[in-house]
């Protein structure tokens, strides 16, 4: 699987950036995706039957590296007193690697049931069970008014549809995005680094409530990523 995600995140994150707008797929995109796909079914978690036989989400699970979270949790000035919401949580590593850091209470929330299972899994497995909760629900409907910092590892399109809903976070909670800012509205740090553990570089946008800038409309790509 490690011989594919590379190439398959950086044509994603090509096509994000260069293509965006004419929202087009590539053949070595698609040839990238099948080829991870592959790779990743006999890596995948053993799901328990019930959760095998429920429809996959269309939502494309990138994780993000475990050396880039640290800088996400110091660059939102995560304390323990904060309620951290991590939207599309993926596997849960965000959530946990706040509560095991600063021992705050964490919040996340995935469309897809098996990742929902497979955080859970791992919340329990490193003993933060009491400060982490993880829900299955539509991040774009989901109560965020307890939110005091939020990260996220979404599409343009997403942040851009999530935008009135972070505007409506208590003054000074702190967003932070990988990889994709906020169309429309104006970081207030943007921080550039590179991973050891996938060599890539990687960007993280900082806002603080309330945001600014105007927020636009971004058509869809047809394809969107969870942290």
């Amino acid at each position: 699987m490690n011989d594919y995600l590379p190439v398959a995140v950086s044509l994603i994150r090509e096509n994000e950036f260069r293509g965006f707008w004419a929202a087009r797929w590539s053949p070595s995109l698609f040839g990238a995706l099948l080829a991870w796909s592959a790779a990743c079914l006999s890596a995948e978690p053993r799901w328990p039957a019930a959760y095998s036989r429920q429809p996959i989400p269309s939502v494309l699970f990138v994780p993000t590296p475990r050396d880039v979270i640290p800088d996400m949790l110091e660059l939102a000035r995560v304390r323990k007193d904060d309620i951290l919401y991590d939207l599309g949580c993926g596997d849960g590593r965000v959530l946990i690697e706040a509560a095991k850091r600063y021992r705050c209470r964490a919040v996340g929330v995935d469309i897809d049931p098996r990742r929902v299972w497979e955080s859970r899994q791992n919340v329990r497995r490193t003993g933060v069970s009491h400060l982490v909760h993880i829900e299955r629900g539509d991040l774009l409907e989901f109560d965020l008014r307890s939110a005091t910092v939020i990260t996220l590892y979404l599409t343009p399109r997403l942040n851009s549809r999530l935008a009135p809903r972070l505007k409506q976070l208590k003054p000074g909670s702190r967003i932070v995005s990988h990889q994709f800012p906020i169309p429309g509205v104006v970081p207030r740090k943007t921080l550039r680094l590179v991973s050891k553990e996938d060599g890539h570089r990687h960007v993280l946008f900082l806002y603080v409530t309330p945001l600014q800038g105007r927020t636009v409309s971004v058509p869809s790509t047809g394809m969107e990523t969870s942290q």
